[in-house]
């Protein structure tokens, strides 16, 4: 009886601590795309996936080093899950993305990001028994979903940076967010695992694959100069290392499909950090699309919304 409810998938519970990781998350990961598109004026693309994901992994580590160095939880071991997952979550998203941020620009590759949460719909809808297609739950992500594609508008969706290679670098990121809707489902298939151990052995087990890739293809890498170092280690600390362990505690709580509401929130804060850090004028669609993004958001998880109210004043009582 134990034994068989350690195997099966933890069934997702929304809370307010997940509500301020996703929004954390979304922050984070939205100045991700600065951080690619400064580092790449100084590294070749491979190189800047092997050494993001090189010292996210020794960070990752040297926390699991001092917090418990435990891995699996329970006496069920999947190793061959766990190295797929290592791959999809890492290892080909990051290279995906850095190599194809050469030939579409920014806006296009958060669309391309926000169709995790499409993606991940039908996948967790067939694998996960808790993660069922619903009417409502349909409705609000494509709302959201045409709040990002309203936030870009079809002129920087469809004609990019005009680059000879510019289909390639379009599959190239949705390629990516198919990986990240890929390893959100593998994430929650895994037994009861630690989350800082599941982060440190998927990052250490992508660092071998990129930078692999990265030898083969680049070559050796070459210096950088300070204004790409710090991009390169920015990206390597805040979005992959914490970003990660952060990521990895929604999933195994909350599930997939509530983490793919990042993916909404992800290019409005790229747009913002595009203002702040690279001087871009706002456009008029940004208020009209943040209003459809954050519908969606509520339509989609309308009834975890009422479950907390309801939770909270029972708390109260």
């Amino acid at each position: 009886m134990n034994t068989k409810d350690s195997d099966q998938v933890p069934v997702a519970s929304i809370s307010i601590e997940n509500w301020i990781s996703l929004g954390v998350l979304s922050v984070i990961w939205g100045s991700a795309f600065v951080l690619v598109e400064t580092a790449l004026q100084g590294v070749t693309p491979l190189w800047l996936a092997a050494w993001r994901i090189t010292i996210a992994a020794a960070i990752t580590n040297f926390f699991w080093f001092f917090h418990s160095r435990k891995l699996f939880l329970s006496d069920v071991r999947s190793w061959g899950l766990l190295i797929v997952f290592s791959l999809f979550s890492g290892a080909l998203p990051f290279q995906l993305l850095a190599w194809g941020q050469q030939h579409v620009n920014s806006a296009y590759a958060g669309v391309a990001m926000s169709s995790v949460g499409l993606i991940i719909l039908p996948l967790a809808h067939i694998l996960l028994p808790d993660q069922k297609i619903t009417a409502t739950r349909l409705a609000g992500f494509l709302l959201g979903f045409t709040g990002v594609v309203i936030l870009f508008g079809t002129d920087s969706i469809f004609l990019g940076n005009h680059s000879e290679h510019q289909a390639s670098g379009r599959l190239a990121c949705f390629s990516a967010a198919f990986c990240y809707a890929t390893s959100s489902i593998l994430l929650r298939m895994l037994p009861p695992i630690d989350r800082i151990g599941v982060a440190a052995a998927s990052l250490s087990i992508g660092a071998i694959v990129v930078v692999i890739s990265a030898l083969t293809f680049e070559g050796l890498p070459s210096g950088m100069d300070p204004p790409t170092l710090t991009a390169v280690t920015t990206l390597a600390i805040i979005p992959t290392a914490v970003g990660n362990i952060l990521r990895i505690r929604v999933i195994r709580s909350a599930g997939p499909v509530f983490l793919s509401l990042v993916s909404y929130l992800v290019p409005l804060w790229a747009v913002i950090f595009g203002i702040i850090v690279m001087g871009e004028t706002p456009e008029s669609n940004l208020y009209p699309a943040l209003l459809l993004i954050l519908s969606g958001i509520g339509i989609t998880q309308s009834r975890s919304i009422r479950a907390l109210f309801v939770q909270n004043n029972q708390n109260r009582d």
